[in-house]
């Protein structure tokens, strides 16, 4: 029986032409990866909605493996995330203009959750195909950590993996984000690749 993976990006934001995590979900829902069965979706970067469809499609799809990937100008590897934080703080509004600051993502709910993915041996393999990788600590507290952190309390408990990836900006992007580091979009979708394959192996 299949493995199925929940692959989620989200659509651009801030004004951006591109979402590097879009690409890269749109171009493994072409790939075959035996014994795997890929289900890929774009989130809006909305605070709340993002989040409500993301586990709308938990709900439905029911995944044994869920990873959202999000971008991350600046960086300069391919990060999973190893802790979700229960913040929403944004310095930037998102895709419905709204600007949430010092907000709690659950009320009540704990201060914060780690991934359950196999954050280190995901590095590990991603490292071994020649690819720069490295776990964060931090995933920020705009969107990206939203659904993360939405994620993983949805998912508290639950028999099912899951986490977020970071990627840097995409070649492509190198117009808009003069000077920031960028990664070809092959070597990214390699990356994740790699990531799914470790992620239904453990």
């Amino acid at each position: 029986m299949n493995t199925k993976v929940l692959l989620t990006g989200f659509e651009p934001f801030a004004g951006s032409s591109l979402n590097p995590s879009q690409k890269i979900v749109n171009e493994i829902a072409k790939i075959n990866i035996p014994g795997i069965e890929i289900i890929t979706a774009i989130l809006p970067v909305v605070f709340g909605k993002s989040s409500e469809k993301l586990l709308e499609l938990i709900a439905a799809e029911k995944p044994d493996v869920v990873i959202s990937l999000g971008q991350a100008e600046g960086r300069t590897q391919i990060t999973p995330e190893r802790v979700a934080v229960n913040l929403d703080d944004a310095r930037i509004a998102d895709n419905s203009g709204a600007i949430l600051i010092d907000r709690p993502i659950v009320n009540g709910g704990p201060a914060a959750y780690f991934s359950t993915l196999p954050v280190k041996e995901i590095v590990a393999a991603i490292s071994a195909n020649g690819i720069a990788a490295a776990p964060s600590l931090s995933a920020g507290t705009f969107v990206c950590n939203h659904i993360f952190y939405s994620l993983q309390h949805a998912l508290f408990n639950a028999n099912i993996k899951s986490g977020f990836i970071h990627v840097p900006l995409m070649r492509e992007q190198a117009g808009e984000f003069p000077n920031l580091f960028t990664m070809p979009l092959s070597e990214m979708v390699k990356g994740i690749t790699v990531a799914i394959t470790v992620a239904c192996a453990k």
